[in-house]
């Protein structure tokens, strides 16, 4: 079986996001960069399945700008085998990336394609669904724990009211939460093995996928500052906050 796995650059998990002067968007000019945290635990998840002898090979993907490639190359050097970048001109939209990845998936003809249920960013979890929905194949989404079977897969999925276990065949897309693994860290001599290995790239030209944007950007602006809490000598005194300051009850 060989595995998929889509990843995104995003901005580091550990940076404060800063609003552009114009509202334009967030400035992204010298901040550090990292891959998607849920496309982590899913490459992670990927070559657990790998080493389990479940699968022979795991290969990462990337839609974006050309820095794009430095994502892939954190894949790799966590032990994928390969990648390909399909390089756009702007940051494509959820439904354009699973266009994309619809194109590679019919010529890679992959077992499984597993991705983070979100990015960091724009926190649509929209790609894997609208993916699955392209391809016409399983899904199962929000996944903490994944058993590999001989014709599918057992996925149990946290859910509002706890977990759900569901059972689906293969080929099927499948949606990572956080509490699926904790991702390894790539090895000094794994990050030198991984600038030697491939990746392939494609323009969304290539693969016949218009990327064209269909939504716009209006204003971009920080949320309001949280104003300072106070304290309260008694339940009297809090319930009459609450009721004639906040006017919540």
């Amino acid at each position: 079986m060989k595995i998929l796995v889509p990843v995104k650059r995003v901005i580091d998990a550990n940076v404060k996001v800063r609003v552009k002067s114009d509202a334009s968007g967030v400035e992204l000019a010298n901040i550090k960069m990292a891959m998607n945290p849920f496309c982590e635990i899913a490459v992670e998840e990927a070559l657990r399945i790998r080493e389990a002898g479940h699968a022979e090979e795991v290969v990462v993907v990337s839609a974006g700008a050309s820095q794009s490639q430095e994502t892939l190359r954190t894949g790799l050097a966590m032990g994928a085998d390969r990648g390909i970048l399909l390089e756009c001109e702007h940051d494509p939209e959820p439904l354009a990336v699973a266009k994309l990845l619809k194109a590679v998936c019919d010529k890679e003809q992959p077992g499984l394609v597993i991705l983070g249920k979100q990015a960091i960013d724009g926190d649509n979890n929209q790609t894997g669904q609208m993916l699955a929905a392209l391809l016409g194949w399983p899904v199962a989404t929000f996944a903490s724990r994944i058993e590999v079977r001989d014709d599918g897969f057992r996925v149990t999925r946290e859910v509002d009211g706890g977990l759900e276990a569901v059972v689906t065949k293969r080929p099927a897309v499948i949606t990572v939460d956080l509490r699926l693994n904790e991702p390894r860290y790539a090895s000094l001599p794994n990050i030198m093995k991984a600038k030697k290995k491939p990746v392939d790239k494609y323009a969304p030209a290539d693969l016949g996928v218009d990327i064209t944007r269909r939504t716009e950007v209006l204003k971009v602006v920080e949320p309001p500052s949280r104003k300072a809490g106070v304290k309260v000598s008694s339940a009297a005194e809090l319930v009459d906050k609450l009721r004639n300051e906040a006017k919540v009850i």
